[in-house]
């Protein structure tokens, strides 16, 4: 069975939502036979490489929020993260682009390595001081700390056109699936399953979509073939 998740570095909702998935799928006694690919969908498209600002100033102005409920809203996800075992700032974050991680991470994933960079993404934007927006060297530096090679990874950063198709036709199935925002989680292209659901609701979909998945169907004839007892040989 394949799950696809289409999440974002900068959603505080996909990182928390990757850990409960993540408890669950460990509990799920047909965890080894389960693929699980990472999407990318952009929450600010287009969004240029030198427009950053802080995460509450982000809050108020695009949601209208006031200043109390932007921190209450920050800290109120610092419990939750704090609940799945997550380091999480409430405060000192900032907002930014994620079109060149979304970059890498497809670059990652080639080289079998897509799951260890994205927790040092997370990890990096919502735990630690350093700022992940707009600044290579800081990209470069998880990059290589994720197992990556450090030159390869700064050609695709060079490259505006690395890995951008591939970013762009995440984005584009996010969008013919019906997906509005994220963390969205697609089990084998049947279920889907939006925001970061408790782990108790991501271990029933995983239940009843690996019980419905088609049986094999199974064209037999009179062709020969090899089983327990031996290989039938013709006779001459």
């Amino acid at each position: 069975m394949r799950v696809e998740i289409w999440s974002d570095i900068a959603c505080p909702w996909c990182y928390v939502g990757k850990a409960r998935f993540e408890k669950a799928l460990s509990a799920f006694p047909h965890r080894d036979d389960v693929e699980v690919v990472h999407r990318s969908f952009e929450l600010d498209p287009g969004r240029a490489k030198g427009d950053i600002q802080p995460v509450l100033s982000m809050l108020t102005k695009k949601y209208g929020m006031s200043q109390a409920q932007a921190e209450a809203g920050e800290d109120n996800l610092g419990a939750q993260a704090a609940a799945e075992g997550l380091p999480y700032r409430p405060r000192g974050r900032d907002h930014g682009g994620t079109f060149d991680m979304h970059r890498l991470l497809h670059f990652a994933r080639e080289g079998g390595r897509q799951v260890e960079l994205l927790d040092l993404l997370y990890k990096a934007n919502f735990a630690e001081e350093r700022s992940v927006f707009g600044d290579d060297e800081r990209l470069l530096d998880l990059a290589t700390a994720a197992g990556l090679d450090t030159d390869a990874a700064r050609a695709v950063l060079a490259d505006p056109e690395a890995y951008a198709a591939e970013v762009r036709e995440d984005q584009r199935e996010a969008a013919e699936l019906g997906a509005r925002g994220v963390p969205f989680f697609v089990l084998d292209r049947t279920y889907g399953v939006s925001g970061a659901q408790p782990a108790e609701v991501f271990t029933q979909a995983l239940t009843q979509a690996w019980g419905e998945r088609p049986a094999l169907k199974i064209v037999d004839g009179d062709a020969e073939a090899c089983g327990p007892d031996g290989c039938a040989v013709p006779q001459t």
